[in-house]
């Protein structure tokens, strides 16, 4: 494994450790400042708006894997096809489940960390 290929992964097991813990900043930190994000039924969107999102989650229990199925390497960019099963709780709601497939594109950037700057998220119920 080459260290570019370990430093994806860590990106991804550390997005989802910081998840479990409810620590946006950590997250947000793992994102490029022009990261666009495609979800079913929504217009692409951007960092701010996923910290907003985020925000209005507070008190969210969430629980889950990643797997990576395929990570592909070209030059400072870099895709990874993802299956997740996460769980999202309420603070007095019941679980919501999703699972599926993300096509995430990373790029390297300047300070030679990888961040996430393109997410298709194909989860559903």
């Amino acid at each position: 494994m080459s260290d570019d290929e370990a430093a994806i992964r860590h990106v991804v097991e550390t997005w989802m450790e910081a998840s479990r813990r409810g620590d946006l900043e950590a997250v947000l930190g793992l994102m490029t400042d022009d990261v666009v994000f495609m979800v079913p039924g929504k217009e692409p969107f951007g960092k701010a708006a996923f910290a907003a999102t985020s925000k209005g989650m507070a008190g969210m229990k969430v629980d889950g894997f990643s797997e990576i199925v395929e990570l592909k390497l070209l030059g400072d960019w870099a895709y990874i096809r993802n299956h997740i099963d996460m769980t999202a709780t309420p603070p007095d709601g019941k679980p919501l489940r999703r699972s599926g497939y993300t096509l995430t594109l990373l790029r390297k950037e300047s300070d030679g960390r990888w961040r996430l700057a393109r997410d298709a998220n194909l989860l559903a119920g």
